[in-house]
């Protein structure tokens, strides 16, 4: 038998035994039963992590589905700092395989309040492999996307590019992110003790959804040859800039538009950010007389002229209010309306211009789409300059009429011309004609969008005939292309200096015009700015218009393509 003693012994560790007992019971209930969601997190937290399966990107594509831009699938290097365990072992066994400094990598890899850090974007696959293969504890890669330009400058400022995060940052890869950019999708990865992937059957997951594509109207081979053409030219000229617009006139589609200078979009963090401004979009510029075809459409849709009506032109200087005299580079004595605008004269386009009056010409400016922008499907587009008359000085109606006190853009100009060419409608410019899945079916497709008739078509054909007239005797010879018929209208226009006054040294020069005259294909925008030291639109823009006109046409032709004739 037990002592009293032994069985007081007994009872106190009975009674501990219970008490240790119904206080693990009572944690139990608190932590299974009360609050079981912290441990589940944490749990959660410890073995499983979300890995985000990323979604391809869309691809760009040009008229007849040549690929402009697209994406590739490259692998990328990153880490779990908490799990790193000896920092500095781990950055010296990376950096070789890497080409990134071991104290960089250090800097990364100690940050322990960090769960992801990258420490490699897009490696080649053989330094990947050589990573796995050393199955650094808290290292892992990845596969990501990285866009990628096949034709490398060319039409880079209207794609624009995309980052390493495949986020669009200008041109249409901006204005156009959302739709390419598609939706990342998201796996749930069991780890082990060690982070190590563990194969989890019917684990949750969302696939991801790649990008939309987008048909543009740009065509391939019109771009090359406007680029080349362009590029020849500011070369030659020694210009500061340049851009061409080749636009179709019924339809308002840009079938090319280039700049210079120019970049690749591969490699777009190199160079100055100047030369990835998409100029004929952005830049802004007295037109000079490229602008009387305005004037001239204005006066005779109004009927305010006829084209054999006669302008005395002062024999080359014509004093207007204030005792400005208005000059010719040639001195003109009689001319009729066409021969004013076929050699240019500054004073006959001005005495027209009196004719027509300040509200009806500031009229037919805006109705021309000047002052307000196009409204293409790129970013950062600006309207240009048309002050109503309310805000004109005393001499501003004899110098908006021959391109002074306006600003335009080479988009605008090649938009205004089109009104000639399709027969007298105000048509919309237009990238991109259809957004597709990647499978090619359609979701939305893009039509033609006219904006208004500006002028009936007699007086459009009229006009063509004049401006044809420009081509053969007049300022634009050198647009002249052996077999095909043209026309079009040249300009040089002085820049405005500091100081505020035109400048003598410094010029815009340009050329507008279309082809062929007797059903319009194509209209050309052609503009440099300060070539040097031949500063005439019709000497140094004219050509680069004939040489895109004589390719262009030819190619049309060769491959038998048809481009919609009315607006």
């Amino acid at each position: 038998m037990l002592t009293a003693t032994q069985k007081n012994r007994v009872a106190l560790t009975i009674t501990a035994l219970l008490v240790i007992a119904l206080g693990v019971a009572a944690r139990l209930f608190w932590l299974q039963i009360l609050h079981p969601q912290h441990w589940v997190t944490l749990a959660r937290r410890q073995h499983w992590t979300v890995l985000e399966l990323p979604a391809t990107r869309g691809q760009i594509l040009d008229r007849h589905e040549r690929t402009l831009a697209t994406s590739i699938r490259l692998t990328s290097v990153f880490a779990d700092p908490r799990h790193v365990k000896n920092p500095l072992l781990t950055a010296r066994k990376l950096s070789p395989l890497l080409s990134v400094p071991v104290d960089r990598l250090m800097t990364k890899l100690s940050q322990k309040n960090r769960g992801f850090v990258w420490l490699a974007r897009r490696i080649p696959n053989q330094a990947a492999a050589q990573i796995r293969s050393l199955k650094l504890q808290g290292v892992e890669v990845m596969k990501e996307s990285q866009r990628v330009y096949p034709q490398g400058y060319l039409a880079s400022h209207l794609l624009g590019f995309a980052g390493l995060d495949s986020k669009g940052l200008e041109g249409l890869e901006l204005a156009f992110d959302k739709v390419l950019q598609g939706q990342a999708g998201w796996r749930w990865l069991s780890r082990d003790a060690r982070r190590r992937p563990l194969m989890t059957w019917g684990a949750a997951e969302v696939a991801p959804r790649d990008g939309l594509e987008l048909v543009l109207t740009l065509d391939t081979t019109l771009q090359f040859v406007a680029e080349q053409a362009l590029e020849k030219a500011f070369r030659k000229s020694r210009a500061q800039g340049g851009s061409i617009v080749v636009m179709n006139p019924a339809t308002g589609e840009i079938l090319a538009l280039a700049n210079r200078p120019t970049f690749d979009p591969n490699q777009f963090g190199q160079g100055h950010p100047e030369i990835r401004r998409n100029r004929a979009i952005t830049d802004t510029f007295e037109p000079g007389s490229v602008f009387k075809i305005v004037t001239a459409a204005v006066a005779l849709g109004k009927g305010l002229v006829t084209p054999g009506d006669s302008f005395y032109c002062e024999q080359g200087a014509f004093r207007v209010s204030g005792g400005h005299v208005l000059h010719d580079y040639h001195p003109y004595g009689r001319l009729t309306f066409r021969e004013v605008i076929t050699h240019s004269s500054n004073i006959g386009t001005v005495k027209v211009a009196m004719k027509i009056g300040p509200q009806a010409l500031y009229d037919g400016i805006r109705a021309f789409g000047f002052g307000v922008p196009t409204g293409i499907e790129l970013p950062g587009e600006v309207g240009g300059t048309a002050r109503p008359p309310s805000q004109w000085s005393k001499l501003s109606i004899t110098a908006i009429p021959m391109g002074q006190e306006v600003t335009v853009t080479a988009l605008q100009l090649a938009q205004g011309m089109s009104v000639l060419a399709n027969g007298g409608y105000l048509v919309k410019p237009w990238l991109v004609k259809e957004i597709r899945h990647p499978d090619g079916t359609a979701v939305k497709r893009f039509q033609p969008t006219p904006v208004r008739k500006v002028l009936e078509e007699k007086v459009a054909h009229t006009l063509k005939e004049i401006l044809a007239g420009v081509v053969e005797e007049g300022t634009g010879k050198m647009a002249q292309v052996a077999g095909i018929r043209t026309a079009g209208k040249t300009g040089t226009a002085q820049k405005v200096d500091p100081n505020g006054t035109y400048s003598q040294s410094r010029y815009v020069a340009s050329f507008v015009g279309f082809a062929p005259v007797e059903d319009p294909k194509l209209v050309i925008a052609v503009i440099l700015d300060e070539p040097q030291p031949i500063h005439f639109g019709g000497v140094v823009s004219a050509p680069v218009f004939r040489e895109v006109v004589g390719q262009s046409l030819g190619y049309l032709e060769e491959e038998n393509l048809q481009l919609a004739s009315r607006p």
